[in-house]
């Protein structure tokens, strides 16, 4: 866990606005969920996952309730959607920070931070192409261009079930030759071993069974609709067959985005998919669902690698210069704000000397001066800080007039 100071925090603010801007654009509207939730909420997630066994930081609280910082957050939208029952399609957007204790590394941290949306009640496989085109704007609008998506079907519930049974046989024909984890791991939940990038499991994986074997006719014309609205989009797409995600709710599409300029096994920017029935395991009714949450901090260092999306420079419209006490700063900067401007100043009386300096690190568009002369005949001196002639401006003309050379420096600068 870290502090995140300006200017990074701004980008992260910045980073929030742009996804609101694509997602509300298609009627999703934010969602603001509790961070701790009670235990029960996040087991959905799978009592096999790590998520759920090794990384919850989850404790008894003074009321002596088992509670839980949230791990992710789809499982919260979902225990607000059967608490609430809001009218479907219910489609929301969050944002905020999750919780998982896991080994610290590049881009991933016990408290990071999400973006992410969750359309529940219809399920429409061009209800999956809008998910999925939605994160791909996202990253477009960032400016990013080395992103590739993956996409797969988990099928019907009988169809995956199947499928794990027959991914179990495979994996426990290898025997000791799996690896220890993966091991454990086919006890639990035999999909999972297909994630391992271990050395001793890389023959068994490649030569698993796909899913694509086990599809129903319907779960195999819900993911054809899918491709077929991807390509309609002009959206560039791969289909990975081993492509299952971290979480046991996934049920027809998943998908993953992922940043080509990071390294590749931690080269996951977010992804999602649909979780038909995890409303119902909350005491819902059964209720089809999809969304996705994308990771700010790998977003933001494949946006580094790239080059874009850079973080917003601290600046100010006006910074105020008083050698007179201070107090005409104090009036002045309250007018220009009040005015919808953007002001600072220096404070405990300092040298006009020392002042230009702190006008000038604040990157102000103009510097607004105020000695015993201005004071005396009630102006102010407005000096242009890069480039350009001062001048008196009288103190009731001031606003207006800085205005307009604001407007003038925007329009040089654009």
């Amino acid at each position: 866990m870290r502090d995140i100071l300006a200017p990074e925090s701004a980008r992260w603010r910045r980073f929030t606005q742009v996804f609101a801007d694509v997602v509300e654009g298609a009627g999703y509207r934010q969602i603001i969920s509790p961070i701790m939730e009670d235990l029960g909420v996040f087991t959905r997630i799978g009592e096999a996952t790590d998520v759920v066994t090794k990384e919850m930081y989850d404790f008894v609280d003074k009321g002596g309730r088992h509670v839980a910082l949230r791990p992710e957050l789809t499982a919260s939208v979902c225990r607000a959607f059967v608490e609430h029952r809001p009218v479907t399609p219910w489609k929301a957007w969050y944002s905020g920070s999750q919780f998982r204790y896991e080994k610290p590394q590049r881009g991933r941290y016990r408290q990071f931070d999400q973006v992410g949306i969750e359309a529940l009640g219809a399920d429409d496989p061009y209800l999956d192409v809008e998910v999925i085109a939605l994160g791909w704007e996202f990253y477009r609008r960032l400016g990013l261009q080395q992103v590739r998506l993956l996409v797969n079907s988990l099928g019907e519930p009988d169809d995956r079930a199947r499928y794990v049974e027959a991914l179990r046989a495979h994996f426990a024909a290898a025997g000791d030759q799996l690896s220890e984890q993966s091991r454990v791991t086919l006890t639990k939940n035999p999909l999972r071993v297909l994630d391992s990038k271990r050395r001793e499991d890389t023959t068994f994986v490649a030569s698993a069974p796909t899913i694509d074997e086990f599809w129903s006719d319907a779960a195999a014309a819900h993911f054809e609709a899918v491709r077929d609205g991807l390509v309609a989009l002009d959206i560039p797409f791969t289909v990975e067959l081993k492509l299952v995600r971290g979480l046991d709710y996934y049920r027809h599409t998943t998908f993953e985005f992922q940043g080509l300029t990071l390294d590749s096994a931690q080269n996951a920017l977010g992804g999602g998919g649909r979780y038909d029935g995890l409303v119902e395991s909350l005491g819902g009714p059964p209720t089809a669902g999809i969304g996705f949450a994308l990771g700010l901090d790998r977003t933001l260092l494949a946006c580094d690698d790239e080059g874009t999306f850079p973080a917003p420079g601290a600046t100010v419209d006006a910074f105020v210069v008083d050698t007179t006490g201070g107090r005409e700063a104090l009036v002045i900067t309250a007018e220009l704000r009040a005015a919808g401007l953007s002001a600072d100043r220096a404070y405990e009386q300092r040298s006009m000397k020392a002042q230009m300096k702190a006008a000038d690190r604040s990157d102000a568009a103009l510097s607004i001066i105020v000695g015993t002369d201005e004071l005396a005949a009630g102006t102010v001196t407005v000096r242009p800080m890069r480039g350009g002639e001062q001048s008196a401006v009288a103190r009731a003309d001031m606003v207006t007039t800085i205005q307009h050379l604001l407007s003038i420096h925007q329009n040089t600068e654009a």
